[in-house]
């Protein structure tokens, strides 16, 4: 029997799942601003401290979280996952779907 393209695609997807368990939702973001102080290098509005946050939604309010610095990139690294993983739950419910329609269109 010849293999199914898409089974293959959907098969390949839902194995590579696992490795997303790490995923974080929101988006990332990254900020210039100034932090007040009246001393400091980002007075002149100029040389902005930079800020990192993840944003999305708890509880269906807008809600920002600070990014130490030095978990800039694994938190980057998280929230990308999410966006793979929106992209793999597309690409499978197509299949699913395409496979449903036919399936009932040979009923």
């Amino acid at each position: 029997m010849p293999s199914d393209p898409e089974l293959e695609t959907r098969g390949r997807l839902i194995r590579g799942l696992g490795a997303l368990r790490e995923m974080l939702p929101g988006s990332f973001v990254e900020r210039k601003r100034a932090c007040g102080r009246p001393n400091c290098h980002c007075s002149d509005g100029k040389s902005l401290h930079t800020q990192y946050v993840i944003s999305l939604l708890v509880e269906g309010k807008p809600k920002t979280f600070n990014i130490p610095a030095r978990l800039v990139e694994q938190v980057r690294q998280k929230v990308a996952m999410r966006h793979r993983f929106d992209a793999a739950a597309v690409t499978i419910c197509g299949i699913n779907l395409r496979r449903f329609l036919k399936e009932k269109e040979n009923q």
